[in-house]
């Protein structure tokens, strides 16, 4: 059998503080003690064990004494975008995996790897096994840019991409070309100044995270030396937060590249902003039009440099020579129309090109249909719903980037989380959901996992990967060495 792999969604840049929580969580802290007792407790599965799907079984286990949660995952190892999305260099944004390791370490939460839901078990059968399910599954596809070449060589999604750097099994043959100078990273949100800072950061940063031997290796011997971040509209509109372009900023070794006619005027535009657009604007005003003396003397030294190029659409990716490789982009030059997060880029007829032989699409993931009994909105890219509740579907409920769309931080994924698991305890108070009837949950799935000889990966056996991965990065001096393979992931496991 071979082990299958998925994109899990949910990608972040902030830490859950212990002691926030939304405002409704006070009148939920008490809902489980008003529950009628009854025979059989709850038994709801969570279908995704990424930020949105541990939230959500965290939320249930905490609020109601009884409930019993499982979550399935595609992969044998847990966390999602956290392991695979977050990038090397942001260590303290994946302690959040601490929290989600209480959760399934918890007597009354079941974690089955290795299955994936519509191909070994159906949604039908998980309906069948228990009184709820909740689809967290994500944002695992990627957006096309539409545009003539992005399938030549040296053309990659930002998915692809950072999914080589951080070890995603199906991204591990990925081998990108970085014998160019220059690269082009088409999109301006936090994912494309990640990878920016990634092709740009010094080796001596890079080696103490727990990014791939292999991706290190091809940043050692990368000759790319510059790099561009395409937007099709203005200053005004980037998507990436202050916190992240701060740190391009100081990113020892490059200089920015902020062409000053792009911020003229904005100081006065600046005061009507909402505060974190503001500081997010000011500080670009001030990097490209005010630099301190000494950044300006730090940047005159630097050997690498990035830069922000608005009002640009790509049209085409230039080929090479033989016509197999990319050697450029071309780019309509564009105009906006209307003003603020509303106003649309407009061609102008104008058209330039720029020499690359490396392009990175970071123009965002899409989620894709699961089941065929499972409605889903192709265009929008999610599950229509209610407040998690899945339209017409009786005892199935959503969270997520499958739920509201590929954006937001962890914190936006916690309390989407807790509002979806929020849904089903008042549902079962309510009594739409019925747990008046048992229901065999896990037992029911083993047997049919069983019968089509698929070995589900429990936690603990997560915990003994986790344990080889991180003796290998302590032999080299790195948090953890990830294991690419799944067949080795279940050879481990099988010792």
């Amino acid at each position: 059998m071979s082990p299958r792999v998925r994109w899990m969604g949910a990608l972040s840049r902030r830490l859950l503080c212990p002691r926030q929580r939304p405002l409704y969580a006070a009148n939920t802290l008490a809902l489980h003690r008003h529950f009628t007792s009854k025979s059989h407790p709850p038994k709801i599965c969570v279908v995704g064990s990424g930020p949105a799907g541990f939230y959500t079984a965290q939320y249930l286990l905490k609020h109601h004494t009884e409930v019993l949660v499982d979550i399935y995952e595609k992969l044998p190892v847990p966390f999602g975008l956290v392991r695979f999305g977050v990038a090397p260099d942001h260590p303290e944004v994946k302690n959040v995996i601490n929290t989600f390791t209480q959760t399934a370490r918890s007597e009354r939460c079941g974690f089955f790897g290795n299955v994936t839901v519509g191909k070994d078990v159906t949604v039908e059968e998980l309906q069948a096994a228990y009184h709820a399910v909740v689809l967290s599954y994500g944002a695992e596809d990627k957006r096309e840019l539409g545009i003539p070449g992005e399938d030549l060589h040296g053309v990659y999604s930002a998915r692809d991409f950072v999914g080589w750097y951080n070890g995603l099994p199906s991204n591990r043959h990925l081998n990108p070309d970085l014998s160019c100078d220059t690269a082009v990273i088409l999109g301006q949100g936090n994912v494309a100044l990640d990878i920016a800072r990634i092709l740009l950061s010094p080796i001596e940063l890079l080696q103490k995270t727990d990014i791939t031997q292999g991706a290190l290796d091809a940043l050692i011997n990368s000759r790319i030396r510059k790099v561009w971040l395409i937007g099709r509209r203005g200053p005004l509109q980037v998507a990436f937060t202050i916190k992240e372009l701060r740190e391009m900023i100081h990113l020892p070794g490059t200089r920015p590249r902020l062409d000053t006619p792009d911020y003229h005027g904005l100081v006065d535009i600046t005061k009507d902003l909402p505060r974190p657009r503001k500081r997010l604007t000011e500080l670009m005003v001030k990097t490209s039009l005010e630099p301190s003396e000494k950044d300006a003397d730090r940047w005159s030294k630097a050997d690498r440099e990035w830069g922000l190029r608005f009002y640009r659409s790509p049209l085409k990716v230039l080929p090479s020579d033989d016509g197999h490789k990319a050697a450029g982009v071309l780019l309509s030059v564009t105009q906006l129309e209307g003003t603020g997060e509303n106003a649309v880029a407009v061609p102008t007829g104008q058209v330039e090109s720029i020499s690359c032989g490396l392009i990175l699409s970071s123009i965002g993931y899409k989620s894709t249909p699961i089941s065929p009994a499972v409605p889903f909105l192709a265009k929008k890219g999610v599950i229509p719903n209610s407040i998690g509740r899945i339209q017409e579907s009786p005892g199935l409920y959503c969270s997520g980037w499958v739920k509201r769309g590929p954006t937001g931080v962890i914190t936006t994924t916690m309390t989407d989380g807790f509002e979806t698991a929020q849904a089903i305890l008042e549902d079962v108070k309510s009594g739409i959901l019925d747990f008046s009837e048992s229901r065999l949950g896990a037992a029911a799935i083993k047997k049919s996992l069983a019968l089509k000889e698929i070995q589900p990966i429990s936690f603990s056996d997560w915990e003994k990967i986790d344990e080889v991965e991180t003796a290998r990065g302590l032999g080299i001096g790195k948090p953890r060495e990830k294991i690419l393979d799944p067949q080795e992931m279940l050879a481990i496991i099988s010792e």
